[in-house]
């Protein structure tokens, strides 16, 4: 797999909602002893937790009264988004987002599973460091 600077090593990257993403990654770290890896605006913060990751993201419209789980998403690096997508969707998974090559040097997906679990699948495509696209390294 292609390595990125700005997206985590991890394989599996849970995405965690929260009203404000820098008290949560600060309790995060405090509590779990994670430590921050990247700040992306005010909006995203990546963490590292032990040889793992975790991301913390702002709600989004309409989430911040919704249900515990809503605005949770796995993160999973892939290495063909094109054809992991054409697949999930032959095995009846909703796309709620075609891949898109991103600024930050992924190739991502979103989808919906059977259950209503939300999915990002993720294909490094470009080996960026965060400074290119505006984001702040703090431990890569």
């Amino acid at each position: 797999m292609l390595s990125n600077r700005s997206i985590p090593r991890a394989t599996v990257i849970p995405v965690l909602a929260y009203p404000d993403v820098n008290q949560a990654a600060t309790w995060l770290c405090d509590a779990f002893g994670f430590s921050v890896r990247l700040r992306i605006g005010n909006h995203r913060i990546q963490l590292h937790a032990a040889d793992g990751a975790v991301i913390v993201r702002e709600f989004r419209e309409g989430e911040s009264k919704a249900p515990l789980g809503v605005g949770c998403s796995v993160t999973i690096r892939i290495e063909d988004a094109d054809a992991h997508c054409e697949r999930a969707r032959a095995h009846g998974a909703q796309v709620t987002q075609a891949p898109t090559t991103y600024p930050f040097g992924e190739r991502q997906y979103n989808v919906v599973d059977f259950a209503g679990h939300s999915w990002t699948f993720s294909q490094s495509v470009a080996d960026v460091h965060p400074q290119d696209w505006g984001g702040i390294a703090e431990q890569l």
